[in-house]
């Protein structure tokens, strides 16, 4: 015969379960404020540094194209470094996301089992690659065999004036974006595969039930339920794009130019250009490259704040709130 519990040992359950609670509630509360903290830290310490050298700055910090930090009296400008971080984020971001969308998909509701297991194991081992060999391969091997892909662009796409090119190396904006774009198409592709894994299953097959093709259910029920996660793996790789360093360091023949054509050398962004210039750079030239640094962390605020704004617009299509 079942027995009751005492009322003593429930209410020392309860007890224990409320305790438990506070504890989870403290620790949560606790990381939250901490992640705050640091982030006002970095802050305050950029924008210290960044009035020091804008203070001693002889040029105008956002429209100058020169880079003379050391000198006397310094003469420095991140116009050039906007521009190149930019653009060359915008073009891996046009290049990878298609791609990445349409491999998750592959994986997701096209391919067999046995095809779609070891193509995302290969996709997650890919975002695994250190950025130097990233950037290695993209010197020694996407370089050279870049230049007829340019010819070709030169010759249907010149007249543009985006893609015309005179020969070289073609070590430029475009090559990073192409570069950029390969590094970050497994996070675009694993974060969007996992979300198009969660899309109801009721509805599919009811479509498919109701005579929809696959590519109409994939329309219809799968890309406007996976949305919002979609724009945040977008949000993702464009986060790597915008810092990345070593990779665009590599690549990159930089120079203090804005050039019309995305194809002539030239250019810079603001993580190459930090690591390029901080090991010899006097107090002055480490505080500008500091708010440079400033710069970019605004920019990725900026990134990830217009991101939640269309991911809360786009919410009623997620299944769960942004």
């Amino acid at each position: 015969m079942a027995t009751e519990t005492p009322p003593a040992t429930a209410a020392s359950a309860k007890g224990a379960t409320r305790k438990g609670d506070r504890i989870f509630l403290g620790l949560s509360r606790g990381s939250g404020i901490t992640l705050l903290a640091i982030m006002a830290a970095i802050a305050v310490f950029l924008t210290w540094r960044a009035a020091l050298a804008i203070g001693a700055d002889e040029a105008n910090f956002l429209t100058s194209f020169e880079w003379d930090a050391n000198a006397d009296p310094p003469r420095f400008g991140i116009a050039v470094l906007a521009f190149g971080t930019v653009v060359s984020s915008v073009l891996a971001m046009v290049l990878a996301v298609p791609v990445a969308v349409g491999i998750a998909l592959f994986i997701s509701h096209y391919a067999p089992r046995k095809l779609a297991a070891p193509l995302g194991y290969v996709i997650d081992l890919l975002a695994a690659v250190p950025s130097i060999v990233y950037g290695l391969w993209g010197a020694l091997f996407l370089v050279p065999h870049l230049t007829g892909l340019y010819t070709w662009m030169d010759t249907y796409l010149g007249w543009t004036g985006l893609f015309t090119y005179h020969g070289g190396a073609a070590r430029s904006l475009f090559t990073v974006g192409i570069l950029l774009a390969i590094m970050i198409l497994p996070i675009v592709t694993n974060v969007s595969r996992e979300v198009f894994r969660q899309s109801p299953k009721m509805q599919e097959e009811a479509a498919l039930a109701l005579g929809a093709t696959r590519w109409e259910v994939i329309r219809m029920s799968v890309l406007p339920f996976g949305r919002s996660g979609v724009i945040s793996a977008s949000m993702l790789g464009l986060g790597r794009a915008l810092g990345e360093t070593m990779a665009v360091a590599t690549v990159l023949s930089p120079s203090f130019l804005i050039k019309a054509s995305l194809l002539e050398p030239g250019g810079g962004t603001f993580a190459q250009n930090i690591a390029a210039g901080f090991k010899e750079a006097g107090s002055t030239g480490r505080d500008a490259l500091i708010a440079s640094g400033l710069v970019l962390f605004v920019i990725t605020l900026l990134v990830n704040g217009a991101a939640r704004l269309i991911i809360a617009r786009r919410k009623e299509y997620s299944g769960a709130n942004a």
